[in-house]
């Protein structure tokens, strides 16, 4: 793969307001479940490297937390700020917005993509547009908003489109040795990854009833041989959300763990075991010494 002289290798930054589909989009990118995904907002938190390699390239996609346009807590401030210095230093942006919505949380996001860096302009969720035509005079009307360099509509859960994209993005990529290995699937530790997995799950089973301000530490990560042993803590505002987090006889939290240990089984490609701690922390997300603390930037 390596002696090939027109061989690409570059960084992409997915961007766009919270829930348009961007971490399932770099689930789908790199063929592997590494970010997390959920119907609440601002589920990503973190800039979460994903990588695919193929014979000719390799795409390093960052996932980046839904710029925060509405509450200026100190956890709001902390994604802003990881968006604004991933996109100084990508080769290519795709700007992610919803099939037949393009909005004032839209329009704020592109006002803040760099001039200097090419933007592409996707389209996901395709799949929930019955009539196709309508998409066309949207499609120019949110093309005129910017000079995209490409525009792409897709869905990221169809195959077809995922690899129609990597076609659109390569030309972008610097020519180039690869940087990672090439069955590297993301630059995050095992250790982060679990968290996020877990993270994930509380969101799943909790619905509505817990505030995005939830949030997972890894008391302690062990490995022997296969086995890895996760001592977990999800961190809570207030006593009522540990109580909605257990749930009856413990239930909820029983199903919230068996769900995370499936996945990091999978992911780690084998056996788990997990043991979850519920406590209360108040504040901690409008307190930058406190984000800081659970490795926040």
């Amino acid at each position: 793969m390596n002696d090939k002289t027109d061989f690409r290798c570059g960084t992409v930054a997915i961007v766009g307001r919270p829930n348009v589909g961007k971490s399932t989009l770099l689930n789908a990118l790199v063929g592997q479940k590494i970010s997390i995904t959920s119907r609440k907002a601002q589920t990503t938190r973190h800039r979460i490297t994903g990588i695919n390699t193929t014979e000719d390239a390799q795409y390093i996609f960052v996932d980046t937390p839904g710029f925060q346009t509405r509450h200026a807590t100190a956890l709001n401030r902390s994604l802003n700020r990881a968006v604004t210095s991933t996109l100084s230093s990508v080769d290519v942006v795709m700007f992610v917005i919803e099939a037949g919505t393009f909005g004032p949380d839209d329009e704020k996001v592109l006002n803040l993509l760099p001039e200097t860096t090419p933007v592409l302009l996707i389209v996901n969720k395709l799949d929930r547009i019955a009539d196709k035509a309508e998409m066309l005079p949207f499609l120019r009307k949110v093309g005129e908003a910017r000079d995209f360099r490409e525009i792409v509509p897709l869905s990221a859960k169809r195959a077809d489109d995922i690899k129609r994209l990597l076609g659109v993005l390569r030309p972008y990529l610097l020519e180039g040795e690869p940087i990672y290995g090439e069955d590297d699937l993301t630059d995050r530790s095992e250790r982060f990854m679990a968290a996020e997995i877990l993270r994930e799950k509380v969101f799943r089973w909790t619905g509505d009833e817990i505030p995005y301000t939830s949030t997972v530490i890894i008391d302690k990560y062990e490995q022997e041989g296969r086995l890895r042993r996760i001592f977990a803590s999800v961190l809570v505002e207030r006593e009522n959300h540990k109580a909605m987090i257990i749930g009856s006889k413990g239930a909820k939290l029983k199903q919230i763990s068996t769900d995370a240990r499936h996945d990091m089984e999978k992911l780690f490609d084998g056996p788990v075991y997990l043991e979850v701690f519920i406590k209360v922390k108040s504040g901690w997300a409008d307190n930058d010494a406190g984000l800081r603390a659970y490795g926040y930037e």
